[in-house]
Parts: C-alpha cells; structure tokens; sequence
C-alpha cells in the first residue's frame, strides 16, 4: 500500500511542475509569519516596524473563519505608528493571478495541547488557504472529514491564533479519491448524528466526469489560477449566517456559460440543472458577476409566483442582505427599473408584474415611461423557465428589448413529448419547447447526474394495489382506501414519523373530503384504541380569488385550483375556512382567509421544523393535503414521502417526486412515493424523457432496488456479522459482543452491525412489502434478535465513541469509526412518550396493558435518543410495579434521582482529590455558567493543596480525567470552550 509521505512527495512534485514555488524553509509559526511579512510588504509597497507588523498580526488574525475570509476580500485600514493610515489588502484582489503561490508541508505549529502536523498546505501570498491532508488509508470521506473537524476544533490548535486563520478550503485525497470541503466557524463546521451540516465535494469536468485522482485534480483544480478562481469568484459569503459555501463544479460551469454567453454576445440559452441542485445560488452568483459589468444596464431575476418572488428574494439576501429589494407593486418595479442606484441593478421580480410594466393597454403607461431602456443591455434570468416562459409575455419582453439576452433556468424543461403550448405559424400549429424560446442549452446537470453523486435521493415508488384487486391506471380508488392505506404505511414510510409527507389530491374538492375523512376515521380509531397516535393533518390549496390581486396571481400557476374555484367559490371558501380554524386550535395560531400567505408560510415553516427534535410532536405536521401547493418550488429535507391520488405526467411528475429527495443522513435513504393510481407508465415515460445521457441505466439509477435485492443484501451482511463473530471464536448472538477482545476487534463489530442495520432501515421503510417477503427478512435476522444487537451496538460505540481522539496513531481502526447513531433513534419514542409508558408501568391496572421493566429498558438501550441517559434505565429499575404514581410524580421523582446521583458524584470526586465538596461545586458551577473552562480557577481549586507545580500538574490531570466526563454529561450536549485540551490528555 502507498505511504503518506510517498503521495506527499507526489504531490509535491506536481504542484511545482504548475509552477509553485517549493518552500521546504517554511516548516514552523516564525517562518510563515516572516515570509507573509515580504510578501505583505512587497504587494502594498510599505516597509513595517517590527511593533507594527506585531500589531497588524494582532488585528488580522482571528478565531472567527468568516470575518477573516471577509478581510481577504477587502481593502482594509490600519493605523501606522506615525498616525498615517495604512489602506492595504492581504492579497492582489484586481488580478487574484498575479499573487505569488508556494507550497509547504510538514508545518507544525506547536502549542501547549496540540502536536498536529499539517501535510500540505497553499499559500497565496504568504497566507495559508487551502490546506491538504493525505490518507494512506482506504477511510471513508466523511470520517477523514471529521478527524479535520476534531482536531481544528482542539484549543490552540493554530486555527484561532495563527496565520492558520486564513485557511478557505481542506482538501482530503488518499490519491485516489479527492474531495474538498469549505472552512467555517464551529456552529457551520462539524458532523452531527442527525443532519449533514459539511458539504463535501468532488471536482469534476463540465460533462460532469469526476476528477477523482490526486493528480488529475491538481491539474484541473490547483492550476495557480484555477485555485485563485475558485477562491475568489466561487466561493459564497453567506453574510446572514455567516457562513462560507463553496460552489459545485457544475454550478461553476453553468456561470462561466452564462457569464461567456454575455462578453461574447453570443445571443440566450437555458441551464438544465435538476430540482434539489441549488439554481438559487447559482443564479445569485451569476447575478452578482454580471452586476459589475458596466455594459450591462439592469440584471432581472425573473420568477412566476408571489410566493416564489419572496422566497427569491429571501434567499439573495440571505447570501448578501440588503442586494435586492422588495418590489410591492408594479410601480415600484418600473421605478427601480428606470433608477441608476447600482442597489438596483439587479431586481428580483415576477413574470405578472413584469407583464404589466409591458402592457401597452394599462391605464398607468409604464410602457412609455421604460421607453429610455429598449435599447439598453439588459440580461432576463429567469427561474423555473419551463413554467413562465412560453406566451404573451415572452413575447412582449423580445419585442420591447431587443438587445435583451434571457436565460432560462430549469430541472425539467420543455420537450416536444411534454410540451403543452402551441404557437401558430401561418396555417400550422407547433409545439413550443424550451429550445425554441431559449436557443441552446448552456448546461446540463440533470436528476441523473444528482443521484450518482449523491446530490439527490433516489426514488421507492410503490403502486398500490388492493388485496387481489390491481388499479387501473389512471382510476381512483375509494378516498377511505387510500385513507385506511395511509394510516397504515405512514409510520413505516416516514421512518416513524421522523418525516413527513404530502397527499397531493387531483381537485379542492378532493383535498377537502380527504380532510374530514382523515379527521372522522382517526377520531373513530382513537375512541376504539387509546394507544393510537393520530396524524396531525393540515390542509392547504388557494382559496377563491374574489377580486384579491395577490391570491389571483399565487394562481396563475395553479391551473388545478384556478379552475376548481370558480365552481361553487363559496362553499370552497367555507371549508378553508373551516380547515384554518381547525389549525388554529391545534397549533394556537390566529390565521384567517385574510392572512391566507401566512397560513400558507406557517404550513411551510411546520414543515421544515420537523427536524428540531426538541419541538414536541403537537407542534409538527405529519401530512399535509395538497392539490397543485407545495408539488413545485418547495424544499424541504424533512418532507420524505408523496401519497399520490392525482394524475401525473412528465415535468409535473418529476417535480412532485422530487418534493421527497433531499438529502439528509442515513435514516433517509430515498424518496417514497405511493402511488394510488397505478401510473407505471406515466412514471417510466417521464425517467425515459429526462434521464438526460443515462438513456437504459436511467431506472436502475433513479429507482431503489426491489426489495428481493435488498433482502439478499441484508443476508449477504448477516453473513459477513457471523463469519466475523465465529472468526473471535464466538456465537453471533448479542450476547456475546461483551465477549469481543480487543478495541480492534469491537470497531470491526461496529463496522458489520451498522451495515445490517442500514439495509434493515431502508427494507423498514418499504411500504410494499409483501407476507412472504416480510417472512424472508424475519428469517435473514429475527426482530427480536435486531432490538438485541441496536442495544449491544450502543454500549460498544459510546464506549468506543470516547476514545476516539486519544490514540496517537491515526491508523488506529478505533479512529476511523462513524457511528451514524442516527440509525438508532425514533422520532416517535422520546422523553414525554417514555414518562408516559412509565406512568403506565407503574399505573394499578392489568399487566397485558403495560410494557415490562426488562421492554422498557430494552427500548431505551436500543434507541440512540437516550445513549449519554444512563440514569433513566438506573430510574426505572428503582420503581414498582402497579404502584400507582402519576406523571408528575414519576417525572419529579426523576428530577431528583439525577440530582441526588449527581451530588453523590461530585462529593466521591472532591473526596478522591482531597478537596472541599463545595469549593469543587463551586467551580463545576463557573464552568457552567459561562460555558467555559478556567485553568486559574482549576490553579485556585487546587492551592488549598499546596502543590508544588510537577505534582499540582500532575493532580490537575488526574482530576479533570474524572471531572470532564461529568462536566460534559451537565452541559447536554453544549460545547465548553477550552475543555477539549484534556481529552488527549
């Protein structure tokens, strides 16, 4: 196997034949800060004091990653010893090119806890901004990306207090696969068990061909101006969050297109980028390139919704707040249109409002007012352009600027086989495709592309079918069918609801029957059985325009419930009423048909809060009943499945699906869809038209395996676990892991379980899973068996979990580890589900009602929720059976079991070190309030010992080996700043 330091010296090679400069002189803090100080001085012409450049390291360098990333960017001041200002900038910032570049490795910045060595690293004018680690090691991406997070995170680790601060980008190769990643402050740079807050990346060409190979890579990325490119140009300050984004390659691609089209007036074109693939972020990016552009006279950001113009608008801004404007109405659109404020250089606005500032026949004339623009350069972007592009309004934007280049962008355009406009010419009529409003496409990175890289989920598509009765295509069943179905699958589907879902229904009259019917049925369920948890249902379609402009545009791009309202508008608009009501009294909201967008906002927003697992289940939203709401525009990484009672084709199709596959972590591994109306052919049409190059691997991309398969998957991994188990001379039985000898040999359990456990999560959440089938998984791996081994894997990966990080030798197996603990928790089952299963155990009344002690300690140890809640399982042991204590009681009593262990700790460990209880609770309490480790508050906590220093250090290692476990345990889950040094202690 290839060494480190042999791909080391590769790299190095190669990075100087892309002429870098070698600095194998640069190898500690002092000789990178001096050879910043030539370089600084060299780029703005000054020669600094000593006392001066001491005072601008002091200024420039920071623990906050964003505001240091913001001061590359810059021209920034600085006050000399004379009184003089100083405007100076770190790098060439006209010609990012022009910057010198050098390499160095095996730097070392030592510090009091920290001994980390950094493999490569890229400076750019002296200053480190991309740093390379080297794998020798075939480890996953993710956890070579968590060893960077843990060990940037140790306490002066060179990150916070060097010129360390100024790194933009890591780089993780084994040399044969290469991803990089974006710094970040800590709350945006780390892994956490239930969502993906680090996105990772791979190069890859335009065609969307990976560049995977450490030197391939260096060619295509490292190239000095490439790098400098891709830094300065591609790389998204984030200001609301204050947040670095990287761009992917094909986002890059689709602006360089769009930016060369323009210098080259090489007249319109379409970027064809998938749903879920951040068009936003692209298209900001290209917007604010081309605002710098003085040829150019205005940038529209093109939309075709109210509710999409705002959730555009919000999103440019988040990216840099302020850089667009609300426009309310159509006046103050024509208005920033005809302003030479560069802030209003580019506008976000609707294809409605846009319209009517083109309408010749409007009483307010705007036309005439915009006269001194029709000649200008002026560049349309529209979003979703298979939508808003085709018609009167197209064709009154060419007419009116005919020096306008317009680009449209879309996840599924327009083809002749899905097109649905018609234009005549002469005496034929002819399909429009996107093609022919568009010219040529710019780009492509279709759902295709997505799913292989991982971008995007596939899709489990299950046709449902009554028991020996199979659904005719396109027919629809009885709504209490698909309403029994539902109840019945939707906690399988959502992972027991730790998603959620939409029904999408063909008409407001179906959406409003569906929600009395759910209403009536699960009221009927819940008097005949107490334990039935009840889906909380809301339901949301547009209601009757009635003259209100605002609700009038919404549905001009709601064909469905457009046509629907003008059928009885009363008796619709009643019963949204009634649904609203409905959902002011679940949620304690006041919304009315008057605040029908915030009701509409308030839904979206429920939504997306299922993924705070502290928000009690009341507060979320199991099913939303739509009918053309929410199948378009809306993302959402929480919303996993579509229950489809309603006719779909081609883009409609693909856009509904796609509500469903965003990416989170491993308790999501794709998309669900239900189908009711057996639209098998529908579905296959639409892969086929947009499965883009993939041509016959488009299903197999696209579609989840059949469940046959992953069955077979899951016998090939309950094989591999017994192999492994009978190979340390042991039984594969859950029992028998206590029995594993050996850290290396518990990684390797660790490892065999969590792939069982992962097929396993993704068969659970097949919703056509047949009796024989259901039989075979049983077979494969008894349930009971399974619960077994999730409580057995949680004991072995918290105990393995802590040592992580305190073995020198990165090649340790224990350090390569990813637990994934989110495969082992429940949405369903926590703290107020438990309290209640516990006031039942202890309730007087029949045992076949209640769960044993031995179950409720089994569904704790199983369930990750409750891994650092040891004292739980200690607390049900301490109770009785049919003693008859009330929640409140069992939950007080809880309360003070933990205090009363808690005290006993703290008092064992004063006693241990010889120290004052209360001086030491003291001390635990400073910790806490302010979140912070204080090493002269440990000095005075230990002077009543009167140490001399090698043993007093000595002490205070031994007693914060004690200490920090507990400290942790108190600050649940919060960080304390400073603490990490004694882990490695």
């Amino acid at each position: 196997m290839t060494k480190e330091h042999e791909i080391e010296q590769g790299l190095l090679e190669k990075l100087q034949a892309l002429k870098y400069t070698y600095r194998p002189d640069i190898r500690d803090r002092e000789t990178l800060e001096r050879n910043f100080r030539e370089k600084f001085e060299a780029l703005n012409q000054i020669q600094l004091t000593d006392d001066e450049f001491k005072r601008l390291l002091d200024e420039i360098v920071s623990p906050d990653v964003f505001a240091c990333s913001e001061r590359l960017r810059h021209r920034n001041t600085f006050q000399r010893e004379n009184g003089t200002p100083l405007h100076y900038q770190l790098v060439n910032l006209k010609d990012w090119c022009k910057n010198e570049f050098e390499v160095v490795s095996q730097l070392r910045i030592n510090t009091r806890s920290s001994f980390h060595r950094y493999d490569v690293i890229l400076l750019v004018n002296g200053l480190p901004l991309a740093q390379i680690e080297l794998k020798s090691l075939q480890v996953s991406p993710r956890r070579a990306m968590q060893q960077i997070v843990e060990y940037k995170q140790d306490a002066g680790n060179g990150y916070t207090n060097t010129l360390l601060c100024f790194v933009q980008l890591f780089i993780v190769s084994n040399r044969s696969a290469t991803w990089y990643f974006a710094n970040n402050n800590a709350e945006h740079f780390r892994f956490d068990a239930y969502e993906r807050f680090l996105p990772i990346y791979q190069w890859a060409t335009a065609d969307n061909k990976k560049v995977t190979h450490l030197d391939d890579f260096a060619e295509a990325f490292l190239a000095k101006c490439t790098l400098a490119e891709m830094i300065s140009r591609y790389m998204v300050l984030i200001q609301t969050e204050r947040r670095l984004v990287m761009m992917r390659p094909y986002q890059i691609y689709a602006v360089k297109a769009i930016v060369d089209c323009i210098h080259e007036h090489r007249g319109n074109g379409y970027i064809w980028h998938t749903t879920g693939s951040g068009k936003t972020l692209t298209s900001f990016k290209a917007s604010t390139l081309l605002k710098d552009n003085p040829d150019i006279e205005k940038v529209l950001f093109v939309v075709d919704r109210k509710d999409l113009d705002r959730q555009t608008r919000e999103e440019f801004n988040r990216f840099q707040p302020g850089c667009v404007e609300e426009n309310t109405n159509t006046e103050t659109l024509v208005r920033r249109l005809l302003s030479d404020d560069y802030a209003d250089k580019v506008i976000v606005t609707t294809i409605q409002k846009l319209g009517l500032a083109l309408d010749a026949d409007h009483r307010k004339e705007y036309r005439k007012r915009l006269e001194p623009l029709r000649d200008k350069r002026i560049v349309f972007i529209f979003d979703e352009c298979h939508r808003s592009q085709f018609g009167e309004n197209h064709r009154a934007i060419r007419e009116f600027f005919p020096r306008a280049q317009l680009f449209g962008f879309t996840g599924t355009p327009i083809f002749g086989d899905n097109a649905t406009y018609k234009t005549i010419e002469g005496r034929e009529a002819r399909m429009v495709t996107t093609a022919d409003v568009f010219d040529k496409q710019l780009h492509a990175y279709t759902i295709t592309h997505a799913i292989e890289d991982g971008n995007v989920l596939r899709f489990h598509v299950d046709y449902y079918k009554l028991e020996g009765a199979p659904v005719r295509s396109g027919k629809t069943l009885a709504k209490q069918k698909v309403v029994e179905a539902i109840l019945e699958k939707h906690d399988a589907a959502t992972n027991h609801r730790r998603f959620n879902a939409l029904l999408a229904t063909a008409s407001i009259d179906d959406a409003i029957e569906y929600y009395r019917l759910f209403r009536e049925v699960q009221a009927r369920r819940l008097q005949e059985d107490p334990d039935f948890q009840p889906l909380n249902v809301a339901c949301v379609f547009s209601p009757p325009a009635g003259g209100n402009r605002d609700i009038a545009q919404l549905q001009e791009d709601l064909p469905q419930e457009q046509l629907d309202n003008r059928k009885d508008p009363d008796k619709k608009r009643e019963a949204l009423k009634e649904i609203i009501a409905d959902y002011n009294a679940r949620y304690g909201t006041h919304f009315s048909l008057d605040t029908f967008d915030l009701y509409y906002q308030d839904i979206q927003k429920r939504i997306k809060d299922q993924k705070y697992l502290d928000l009690p289940r009341e507060q979320k939203i199991d099913l939303t009943i739509v009918v053309d709401m929410l199948l378009t525009g809306f993302d959402s990484q929480y919303l996993n499945t579509l229950y489809a009672d309603k006719n779909l084709k081609y883009h409609g199709l693909i856009q509904a699906f796609s509500r469903t596959n965003r990416v989170l972590n491993d308790s999501k591994p794709y998309g669900n869809i239900l189908d009711f109306r057996a639209q098998k052919k529908a579905v296959d049409e639409a892969i086929t038209l947009f499965s883009g190059e993939a041509g016959e691997r488009a299903r197999e991309i696209w579609l989840v395996d059949p469940a046959p398969v992953v069955v077979g998957r899951l016998s090939e991994a309950v094989q591999k676990l017994q192999e492994f188990m009978q190979s340390q001379g042991l039984a594969c039985q859950p029992e028998e892991v206590a029995n594993l000898k050996g850290d290396e040999a518990r990684a390797a359990f660790i490892n065999h379980f969590k792939e069982v456990q992962r097929l396993r999560t993704q068969l659970d959440q097949y919703t056509d899973l047949d009796a024989a089938t259901r039989t075979q998984i049983e077979d494969v791996l008894p349930t009971d068996t399974l619960l077994a081994f999730q409580g057995v894997y949680l004991d072995v990966a918290a105990r393995l979990k802590d040592e992580q990080g305190k073995a020198a030798d990165p090649a340790d197996p224990v350090q390569q580890l990813d637990f994934e603990f989110v495969m082992f928790d429940s949405a369903l089952i926590d703290y107020d589900y438990i309290m209640k299963l516990l006031e039942r155990f202890s309730a007087k009344g029949p045992k076949k009602q209640k769960m044993t002690r031995d179950e409720l300690i089994g569904l704790l140890r199983r369930n990750a929720k409750f891994l650092d809640e040891k004292e739980l399982i200690e607390y049900v042991n301490t109770l009785k059976e049919g003693e008859g204590l009330s929640e409140q009681q069992i939950r007080a009593g809880y309360e003070r079991f933990k205090a009363e262990k808690y005290a006993r700790a703290v008092a064992e460990i004063a006693a241990r070190h010889g120290l004052a209880p209360e001086a030491l609770q003291g001390f635990i309490d400073g910790i806490l309030r302010r979140m912070i480790f204080d090493p002269d508050a440990l000095t005075e906590l230990l002077k009543p010992l009167g140490l001399d220093w090698k043993p007093r250090n000595q002490k205070e290692l031994t007693l914060m080996k004690d200490l920090a476990p507990l400290l942790r345990k108190l600050a649940q889950g919060k960080e304390i700043s400073g603490l990490e040094v004694y882990d490695r202690a």
